[in-house]
This record gives C-alpha cells, sequence and structure tokens, in this order.
C-alpha cells in the first residue's frame, strides 16, 4: 500500500516486479529481499556496482534466494538493435551461417557501424546518450568519463592491502594493451614471494567485471583450463569504449576531434589494442573464457607461434577448439596459424581470422570473418 501511494501505481499479485536500484547502499535492504520473496506476492530485481555489492556484506546474511545474473556490456548485434539496424543484423548472421561474404555495399555499412561501436562501445547509458545526441561522440565520452571515475571511487572504497596494486593495474591497462605481446608476466611485477598478490590484483579486477582476464594454455585441447599457465595473463577492458576514453583520458577537451580523426583514419592509433579488445568482449559475452597460446623456440630465443585466441566449439558429439588470430589491418602474415594448425590438426573444428575484410574461405580451409560477425561465433 505504501509503494502503491507512493509511486501512483497499482501493484498486481504475481505480476508486479519491483527493482532495488543501487542496492549496494543499503545492505539491510539487501537483507530483507530473503522475507520479502518469502511473501511471495511479487518479483523483485537487484541492481548495483559489483564491487560495492561484494564490499558492503559485513554484519549482513546473504539471503540464498538471490539468483546472480552478470550483465555484459551490449555486443555488436545489442548496439546494431539500439541504432534499429536489426536487418542487417539477420544478414550477418545468414551470411556466417552460409559462409559467404556480404554484397559489398551492406559489408561497408556493417563496417561503419563496427566502427561506431568500437568507439562508442556497449555500455547502456553510453550508448543511450549517443543515440539521444544525434550520434555525437563527445557527449558520450562525457558518459565514459564519468564510468571510468566510478570505477575509481569504487577502488578507492576496498581494502587498503589491494588498493595500491588494484590501481596501478587499472591504470596500466592501456599500456599492457598497446604493447606487441600485450601479454604481461606475473612475477615481473615484483619478487616472487609478491607475485602472487597481483595475481589476485588481476582476479579482482576480473572478477568485478573491470576486466576480462586471458590466460595461457600450454597444450590446447579440449578442457582448455586443465592446461591453464596463470604465469601469463592478457587482460583487457571489459568495455572497448571504455579503454578507447582511458588511453585518451589526458586528452578530454579535444575528445571530440580525436574522434572524427580516428573515426576518419587520419590520427595514427593503435587500431589492434582496440580491434584485439573488442573481440574478447564479444567472445566472453558469448560465453567463452578467453585463452590464448604461444610457443617459446628456445633455439631462436623468442615464440614462434602465436595465437590471441582458442575458443571451444563444433557440437555435443564433436567438441574441439577453435584458434583465432585478430588482424586490425587489411595486409598481414598468418604464419602462427598455420604452425598451429598443422601441429593441433586434429584437435581444431574451424580455423578463424578475424579482420576489417569481407568473409572469405582460403585454399587452407581458414575463414575469414570481419569484425562485426565475432558475436556469431
Amino acid at each position: 500500500m505504501m509503494i502503491s501511494l507512493e509511486y501512483g501505481v497499482t501493484l498486481y499479485k504475481r505480476d508486479s516486479l519491483l527493482i532495488f536500484d543501487e542496492v549496494q547502499c543499503f545492505p539491510m535492504a539487501r537483507e530483507a529481499i530473503k522475507h520479502l520473496v518469502k511473501d511471495g506476492r511479487y518479483d523483485y530485481i537487484e541492481t548495483g556496482s559489483l564491487i560495492s555489492i561484494r564490499e558492503n556484506t559485513k554484519d549482513i546474511l546473504i539471503p540464498s534466494e538471490e539468483k546472480s545474473i552478470q550483465m555484459y556490456p551490449m555486443d555488436f548485434e545489442e548496439f546494431a538493435w539500439a541504432l534499429g539496424e536489426e536487418r542487417i543484423i539477420e544478414y550477418i548472421k545468414e551470411c556466417f551461417i552460409g559462409t559467404k561474404p556480404l554484397l559489398d555495399p551492406l559489408h561497408k555499412k556493417a563496417m561503419f557501424l563496427f566502427k561506431q561501436y568500437l568507439l562508442v562501445g556497449g555500455m547502456p547509458k553510453v550508448v543511450s546518450s549517443f543515440i539521444d545526441d544525434n550520434k555525437q561522440f563527445e557527449s558520450c565520452d562525457e558518459e565514459k568519463r564519468e564510468i571510468l571515475k566510478t570505477y575509481r571511487n569504487d577502488i578507492m572504497k576496498i581494502d587498503q592491502n589491494y588498493q595500491s596494486k588494484v590501481l596501478s593495474i587499472y591504470d596500466r591497462l592501456p599500456g599492457f594493451l598497446s604493447s606487441h605481446e600485450k601479454r604481461v608476466k606475473i612475477n615481473s611485477f615484483d619478487s616472487n614471494n609478491r607475485a602472487i598478490a597481483y595475481e589476485e590484483t588481476f582476479f579482482w579486477l576480473a572478477d568485478s567485471m573491470i576486466c576480462n582476464e586471458c590466460f595461457s594454455c600450454n597444450d590446447p585441447n579440449v578442457g582448455l583450463s586443465l592446461t591453464e599457465d596463470r604465469t601469463y595473463i592478457k587482460c583487457y577492458m571489459n568495455d572497448t569504449g571504455l579503454l578507447f576514453s582511458h588511453a585518451f583520458d589526458e586528452f578530454p577537451a579535444i575528445a571530440k576531434k580525436i574522434y572524427a580523426a580516428i573515426f576518419q583514419d587520419k590520427l595514427s592509433v593503435n587500431k589492434g589494442m582496440l580491434f584485439e579488445n573488442v573481440v574478447a568482449q564479444m567472445l566472453v559475452a558469448a560465453g567463452h573464457k578467453l585463452y590464448f597460446y604461444n610457443r617459446y623456440n628456445s633455439e631462436m630465443h623468442r615464440n614462434d607461434m602465436e595465437i590471441d585466441f582458442i575458443i571451444i566449439s563444433g557440437d555435443k558429439t564433436n567438441v574441439k577448439i577453435s584458434p583465432i588470430e585478430v588482424k586490425s589491418s587489411r595486409k598481414y602474415t598468418t604464419s602462427s596459424l598455420e604452425k598451429f594448425n598443422l601441429v593441433f590438426k586434429k584437435r581444431i573444428t574451424n580455423s578463424y581470422i578475424i579482420h576489417p575484410k569481407n568473409l572469405s574461405i582460403r585454399d587452407d580451409g581458414v575463414i575469414c570473418i570481419p569484425a562485426y560477425m565475432t558475436f556469431c561465433l
């Protein structure tokens, strides 16, 4: 009755839904969910910052009635829906299933949409701002910087033992991803005694869904976690739009010019960083856990085989792996993928190259798909 009067709505038994927004600010309300669910008349959704939700649990009983749902940033498919482009998404799916290229004008249109997605990202409030402001990058950049500020404020609330390490890694994410190899050796941060603390820091950022972790696997096969090697890690930002604003955090005043220059390919920027991050983002949203592979050649004193991502693929009766190489430019070499396919041929269903060009199938059977098609994997 009180809620009905306050909000001017009528509540209907087994038909009305109540949403507890920013529930992390009200731990006692979260605990009360147990009694409200038991009451049985209505359904409830609790939303809020995952970081603060996990921090603000002191002295409260976590209700067993809670069912947790992880909400990821929008992938390209959802971004296109938001922009009213449902038909081109259906066409992309048809072409992926039939392994046929899109008609050239529609491929160009899809790449134009994807380039917008690359810079805007998939955070709902940012996408909404982009649409409401007639697809202007400046307003959505302001929203992204507010989200990044919220992340930093949330990090400042965590245990002092972790705080400085988490902030250090968080601030260095664009730097890690802009390097050629993108992977990080955990024990390079400190002595072996303190390397564990940094491993926990990466885990904390991933557990809070600020980052997407990608682990090395020594012997790629079904059951990738069985040969997981946590000595090396690649740490991607949860949202590529946020990564872009995080990387250019010293230029908020001229953000509009930077966006325009990059969109028109007039500014030199590490596209490989953005391309690989957005592929990781979409693979995670599709339910994949991220793994990469590299093989060190002791005679050459360097890695002679590096695969960006490995995912589990196939059907229930024939589960295998699929290696994925991400290429941000139109010209590239694929020697690592060719070696990998030769060594692990019996374990592979399909091999993929994700690039800016249209779909094609090479003579060796490797499927080359445009970056916007990643959500189909």
